[in-house]
């Protein structure tokens, strides 16, 4: 099990205050939804919770069966999807799943061939991803998340380009692991996260 303990946790840039005195307690099993209006701060905290930014003030620990992670580390426990992360145009899907899977393994019995296949997608396993529509590329993102081996997965924005269809798919695999992961969805769309999600508001952390 995962645990991140944030203690007074807070980021600025300058000398804006994007959120800060934020202390809460995050566990496996649990959906967080991240909100607030534009500009409050949800990118900049997921990227923070995952150790991609230093903070400006406060204390976020993760533990692992109440072992503390070392920050260096922490990076080995997350998989994220978001629109600032790319994917390499110049890879073909195959190219892209099996690069992936060199630095972070997928769940288990999952092969590269699965994961084409739960993307329906077989019929452009060839294909450059610079060729693929948004939303192709959005469900490419969200299923290397997703499909991961990881226990933490942040979501940023997970909804952005998907059909209806593809909207159900990335629904429908959400529900099927979130028992055994800890996730955060950082959205003010109430449709890309399920009722149970427990919400962050930033807008409660500005002063």
């Amino acid at each position: 099990m995962i645990r991140i303990q944030a203690q007074g946790i807070g980021k600025r840039f300058n000398r804006e205050w994007i959120f800060r005195n934020l202390t809460a307690e995050f566990k496996t099993g649990n959906i967080y939804a991240i909100t607030g209006p534009n500009g409050s701060g949800k990118s900049t905290l997921v990227q923070a919770l995952c150790g991609q930014m230093p903070l400006s003030q406060g204390v976020l620990t993760y533990y692992e069966n109440e072992v503390e992670i070392p920050i260096e580390q922490v990076f080995e426990k997350v998989s994220i999807a978001a629109p600032y992360l790319d994917l390499i145009d110049e890879f073909s899907l195959h190219e892209q799943v099996r690069f992936h899977a060199t630095g972070k393994s997928f769940s288990v019995n999952l092969t590269e061939n699965d994961i084409i296949e739960q993307l329906y997608l077989q019929e452009n396993r060839n294909k450059f991803l610079m060729n693929f529509s948004s939303g192709m590329k959005q469900r490419v993102k969200l299923a290397l998340a997703l499909f991961s081996d990881s226990p933490v997965i942040f979501l940023d924005e997970p909804g952005t380009n998907l059909d209806r269809k593809a909207f159900t798919w990335y629904l429908d695999n959400l529900q099927r692991i979130k028992a055994h992961k800890l996730i955060f969805i950082a959205s003010n769309q109430p449709v890309e996260y399920p009722a149970e999600a427990i919400p962050v508001n930033l807008a409660s952390y500005k002063m």
